[in-house]
């Protein structure tokens, strides 16, 4: 049986050149992330062939607790900040945990 998590993956191709800015902005906003009650975890990925191409793997207990991330400060910022370096709109993927169930999170 599936868990209870919300997992979602986000994938952001940002402009060449963009990227150290996109990085910088996205460590913060996940550093911050991770200190948010409702964050189970919040990583952030670099494809190794497509430096532009990143992913944001975020991981809430539920769903009022991604809507309670959308409605912080360091996300507005990082969402006002990135806004202009992206190649293309990005896209999500929403997921439920399989395995480890909830219990394996911690």
């Amino acid at each position: 049986m599936a868990g209870s998590l919300l997992v979602v993956h986000v994938h952001a191709r940002v402009r060449k050149g963009a990227e150290d800015v996109f990085r910088a902005a996205s460590i913060a906003n996940a550093e911050a992330s991770r200190r948010e009650a409702g964050v189970v975890r919040f990583d952030l990925l670099e494809d190794r062939d497509h430096p532009e191409h990143f992913v944001l793997v975020e991981i809430y207990r539920d769903s009022a607790a991604a809507a309670a991330h959308k409605e912080t400060a360091h996300y507005a910022a990082w969402r006002d900040t990135v806004a202009d370096l992206m190649a293309e709109a990005r896209r999500s993927e929403k997921y439920v945990n399989v395995s480890p169930d909830d219990s394996g999170w911690g």
